[in-house]
């Protein structure tokens, strides 16, 4: 198998774009990697695309074949890639693997979704549609009920407070201070969120025990990676990060069907075998984007993938370690939390920060000698889960 290299990162603005339509975001964040790369007159072997539901949200289907046209890369494949919010992901992947097996040697991914194109209760019903149509849809389960739910049951077995819960969402709403491209630009405190005689009003209930501030903000953007060989990467003089490890893994469909609800069974084993790829631990890792669409899931990921011990993950959170500067700094851009969700850009944003933060070009929020980088991307709710380890070569 063929060494894969990112070769260019780029996105754009998480926000609400209204004067975009979704193939702009797209197109905005393709050119935006080809540039990083100084790609130049070279041609572009495939297009691939994350995104979950361009057909309900902007009643637009073929988003790659338009998103090729948009950008003149013709005659390139082009192909979108659908899993849930691991579209993102998965569009990664499957590049990866065309480049890996031979067959193509310059491939763009790009992941993107325009959500704000409707009102919140129908992004929410679109999201939805990934539960099980029969046993969660039809009673009216939605993402964070299902999260809600989770979160009860973790709180109570391993002793997580909504005071660890506070401490994820303050921490990376800091941190997107620091990220131009977060969609959440808002510094907030514990007292604000959970003391303070307004709280109630300020950080509502949304699924008990998650508040507001609990869950990722519903968001429109596009990211994107051009992957190439790693000769045509010493052709472009760029600095070398390379996808040294990578997995896949699933787990049943509803969380009614898992032994333990509390076990993500699909992050330890993706995590696990893309660090068995890569040849290193998870104590080898520097910097990590963990997929935090809501607060209980990055302490839960945290330990999952080998981080943290279980029921220890809160407790780092609460002592700093995995701050900016701390022992294992997670989610320096403002992850999900701050940065925003835009469910099909989501997995490419995690790893367009990665490469940033390896290169050294993360700015204020620059990780000090990251060199090994490893990304979570959470499909459905942990049925579908793709983990990434990126390394800087010298």
């Amino acid at each position: 198998m063929r060494p894969v290299v990112i070769s260019g990162a780029g996105m754009i603005p998480f926000e609400r774009r209204d004067e975009d339509s979704l193939v702009d975001m797209l197109a905005g964040a393709g050119l935006s990697a080809m540039d990083d790369a100084g790609l130049g007159d070279r041609p572009v072997d495939a297009v691939y695309v994350g995104n979950m539901a361009s057909g309900m949200f902007n009643h637009q289907v073929s988003v790659a074949s338009a998103l090729v046209a948009r950008l003149n890369l013709m005659p390139a494949a082009a192909d979108r890639i659908e899993n849930g919010p691991a579209s993102g992901g998965s569009a990664i992947k499957n590049g990866t693997l065309a480049i890996a097996s031979g067959y193509y040697d310059v491939v763009l991914v790009v992941g993107g979704e325009k959500m704000r194109e409707v009102i919140g209760p129908k992004s929410t019903d679109i999201v939805a549609a990934m539960t099980h149509p029969q046993a969660e849809y039809i009673y009216g389960v939605t993402l964070p009920a299902m999260a809600g739910m989770f979160a009860r049951i973790y709180m109570d077995k391993y002793g997580i407070t909504r005071e660890h819960l506070a401490d994820v969402s303050i921490k990376n709403q800091s941190n997107g201070l620091l990220n131009p491209y977060a969609h959440i630009q808002m510094r907030i405190t514990k007292e604000g969120i959970l003391t303070h005689p307004q709280a109630h009003i300020n950080n509502p209930v949304v699924a008990d025990p998650l508040h507001l501030y609990d869950c990722c903000p519903v968001s429109d953007g596009a990211a994107a990676v051009l992957l190439t060989t790693p000769e045509v990467a010493k052709e472009l003089n760029k600095p070398i990060v390379k996808i040294a490890g990578f997995w896949q893994a699933t787990d049943t469909h509803t969380l009614q069907e898992r032994q333990d609800p509390t076990d993500l069974k699909a992050v330890t084993i993706a995590a696990d075998k893309a660090f068995s790829m890569a040849g290193i631990q998870a104590g080898d890792i520097d910097v990590a984007e963990l997929h935090d669409a809501f607060t209980i899931l990055e302490i839960a990921e945290s330990e999952h993938v080998g981080f943290f011990e279980k029921g220890e993950g809160g407790k780092a959170v609460a002592s700093g370690e995995t701050q900016i500067g701390g022992k294992i700094p997670i989610n320096p851009s403002g992850g999900l939390k701050s940065r925003g969700h835009p469910v099909g850009a989501t997995g490419v944003a995690q790893v367009v920060e990665l490469v940033w933060q390896l290169r050294g070009e993360a700015g204020e929020r620059q990780v000090e000698n990251a060199a090994n980088g490893f990304s979570l991307n959470f499909g459905g709710f942990g049925n579908n889960v793709l983990a990434f380890v990126l390394r800087r070569e010298a």
